[in-house]
């Protein structure tokens, strides 16, 4: 998820498409915060690790 969110936000700066670059922003944040709550051992949905 996180790398999707950086080749959108990427893709939204470099062709100038401001929907790619704020779905990039916001799918970088969401894999971010799940990210974490996996490292800390902390079960999200159900889910121990996101793969």
């Amino acid at each position: 998820m996180i790398a999707l969110g950086l080749v959108l936000l990427l893709a939204g700066i470099l062709l100038g498409i401001p929907i790619l670059t704020t779905l990039g922003v916001i799918l970088l944040v969401v894999g971010a915060v799940l990210m974490l709550l996996g490292s800390t051992g902390r079960a999200v949905g159900g889910r121990r690790h996101y793969y």
